[in-house]
């Protein structure tokens, strides 16, 4: 199904991604995301030291950022 995830019944997606997740996702470095969240872009959760990027708004960014050429 191309998650990237084993195809098991049980396993369920995080709700929530990583810093670096989010960086791998968009191909970007973790200060970028790190960026992204600091100026409001891209919104995040703090978990103790740690951001925490909901995944649809990782997905809402990157919809929000496509250019259309032409």
């Amino acid at each position: 199904m191309g998650t990237g995830l084993p195809d098991h019944p049980d396993v369920i997606e995080a709700p929530f991604l990583t810093v670096a997740e989010v960086a791998e996702r968009m191909r970007v470095s973790k200060m970028t995301v790190y960026r992204l969240v600091h100026s409001g872009e891209l919104p995040a959760v703090r978990f103790g030291r740690s951001f925490r990027v909901q995944r649809g708004a990782v997905e809402d960014l990157i919809r929000a950022a496509r250019f259309q050429a032409g």
